[in-house]
């Protein structure tokens, strides 16, 4: 089994330099399990962000060959969790097949205080063809 932790170039970059986007866990038949770091948006609003958050997450799972189908496991932070269905409307928009296994939070504050919501996943990517 081969570890890769990266920042991939053609994908949204780190707010820091002390963490890396995603740990690629690389199986022998040339699947991979993909874990990928919170991630922020800018944006006004909760639905702001979270098309944002989705779009980052979007092109990091692209850069090693997976998509927003291969997500098993979702967890978001919100600092209101009132702002729930808004956030749930938006991953709908996203996450259109089988729902992946979640977890949602209320967190005081995050990583950013302009930040309303972090969302991290973990995906499956199937060995390439």
């Amino acid at each position: 089994m081969k570890v890769t932790l990266n920042n991939p170039p053609a994908a949204p970059q780190p707010a820091s330099p002390y963490y890396s986007q995603v740990a690629r866990v690389e199986h022998p038949d040339g699947s991979a399990l993909l874990f990928v770091s919170g991630q922020i948006a800018e944006g006004e609003t909760v639905a702001d962000q979270t098309r944002g958050i989705f779009d980052g997450l979007d092109a990091l799972l692209r850069a090693h060959g997976g998509t927003l189908a291969d997500v098993v496991n979702i967890r978001t932070y919100l600092t209101d969790i009132d702002e729930l269905p808004e956030y749930g409307a938006v991953r709908r928009e996203f996450l259109t097949g089988t729902p992946p296994t979640s977890m949602t939070f209320e967190a005081s504050r995050l990583f950013r205080p302009e930040a309303r919501i972090e969302i991290e996943v973990v995906a499956v990517v199937p060995a390439p063809e």
